[in-house]
């Protein structure tokens, strides 16, 4: 499978709420730095503005970011205003509240409801927008989700934000958000080597209700935020040989393969390493690989 001529469009498309966008995607933690937010190298400027450029170039037209993603010297929400403002048409820039960091990089506690107004507000400032696409509640292990949901809501209605997801959630928060409002995304840590089955619950929920489901760590597994590691399971290395592909693009082709609804949203600030996450988007498994996969994967978890 070559890569060069594969564009965000070979991963087929879904629409958000009313926005459409290829099934694959940019995660754009990692146009930070060498690792997750203020630890490790600070990446090099013009090389993230690259991968934004080429994204573009090559049919992305979903980035997810974050006003907490920044390390020492980078702003993931400010590079993407540097390099695409004005933004193209077809761009969904979905972002996510909730959590927030101090300045010398450090998590402070989860957002009351009352901060989440100020949360979108810096999300518009930093992009440059006057109203965010999609935003994601992520939770911070609190019970319930109603009051700051509730909160998003509000602001939903008032212009500043277009269609709500959630993340980090259990299914019965998807239920108690969609009291609220509609949800158009739920976005859950997935892949082949990790799972549970709340979240396999949330995917089967989702895609019997037409609701996007978004993976996250579909490919840094359990490197969370410091990304993929060089070890690979022998099932996913013994797929990627029989197809000349590496194993990151088989983990993403099989988190595409769970179902339509599926959106893959692979982070890197390396512009060849994106040219090959999106060319996973047209790599098909068979059914005897993904049974192969799903094996594993049912060993593992």
């Amino acid at each position: 499978m070559t890569s060069d001529t594969i564009t965000a469009q070979a991963a087929g498309t879904w629409t958000l709420g009313d926005l459409p966008v290829s099934r694959i995607g940019l995660g754009a933690m990692r146009l930070t730095g060498s690792a997750a937010f203020h630890l490790g190298t600070p990446s090099d400027r013009k090389r993230s503005i690259a991968v934004l450029h080429k994204a573009v170039d090559i049919g992305v037209n979903h980035i997810d970011t974050a006003a907490f993603y920044f390390s020492s010297l980078r702003s993931a929400n400010e590079l993407i205003n540097s390099a695409l403002s004005p933004y193209p048409d077809d761009l969904v820039i979905a972002t996510k509240v909730g959590p927030h960091r101090e300045y010398g990089g450090g998590w402070a506690t989860s957002a009351r409801p009352d901060q989440l107004r100020g949360h979108v507000e810096e999300n518009l400032r930093q992009l440059g927008r006057d109203h965010l696409d999609v935003v994601y509640l992520r939770r911070m292990r609190q019970d319930s989700i109603a009051e700051h949901f509730g909160a998003l809501a509000e602001l939903r209605t008032a212009g500043l934000i277009r269609h709500l997801g959630i993340s980090a959630v259990e299914p019965r928060h998807l239920a108690e958000a969609q009291a609220i409002a509609p949800v158009v995304c739920v976005q859950n840590p997935y892949g082949i080597a990790f799972a549970d089955s709340a979240t396999d619950e949330l995917l089967r929920l989702c895609g019997e209700q037409g609701i996007a489901f978004v993976p996250f760590y579909a490919v840094a597994g359990d490197g969370r935020e410091q990304g993929a590691g060089d070890s690979h399971e022998d099932e996913v290395l013994a797929v990627a040989r029989a197809h000349g592909v590496s194993p990151a693009q088989v983990r993403i082709a099989w988190t595409l393969q769970q179902g339509p609804h599926v959106l893959a949203i692979p982070g890197t600030g390396n512009p060849d390493h994106l040219v090959q996450n999106v060319s996973a988007g047209a790599l098909r498994l068979t059914e005897e690989e993904l049974a192969c996969l799903n094996a594993f994967r049912a060993k593992a978890t």
